[in-house]
């Protein structure tokens, strides 16, 4: 930020300030920092169900998050499922490739109190496919993940 200095000239630093300047913080952006175009996240719509589950599932399943980071949001059965995928990270990418991403998800909605969806998965260069059921918790209205499956090929 160009600054005018006592004679009148303009500097390109600015006028030191003094230590009460920096205890108040008072110093102030102008500019937010963000980029065009870009919706804060206060304002963007949540994701739909399956979108929040299929994304939880393969940062589990490729060994970026933990399995016990969806305990509260599964379902015994599906949670065991998950303990015996997670230690293999079938959708771990091999070295030096990117990690997986999802590629498409869908969803079927055989009542209201439940979704069947699947996503479609690139991970090192193959397309893998993944299948889950959510079903509302009773009481809170909460999805839980009642069961999931990967393709079976390596």
């Amino acid at each position: 930020m160009k600054t005018v200095s006592q004679t009148g000239r303009q500097t390109g630093h600015r006028a030191p300030r003094g230590r009460a300047d920096l205890c108040r913080g008072d110093v102030r952006r102008v500019d937010s920092g963000r980029p065009a175009g870009r919706v804060p996240l206060a304002r963007r719509p949540h994701p739909k169900p399956q979108d929040w589950f299929a994304q939880q599932l393969v940062l589990v399943l490729s060994g970026q998050r933990p399995v016990h980071s969806l305990m509260a949001h599964a379902r015994a059965r599906a949670y065991d499922q998950l303990v015996l995928l997670a230690p293999h990270a079938p959708l771990r990418p091999p070295a030096g490739c990117r990690a997986p991403v999802i590629r498409g998800v869908g969803a079927s909605h055989p009542s209201s109190e439940a979704i069947e969806a699947f996503a479609r998965v690139a991970a090192g260069g193959r397309t893998r496919a993944l299948a889950f059921r959510l079903e509302r918790r009773p009481g809170t209205g909460h999805w839980q993940c009642c069961a999931v499956e990967l393709d079976t090929v390596p």
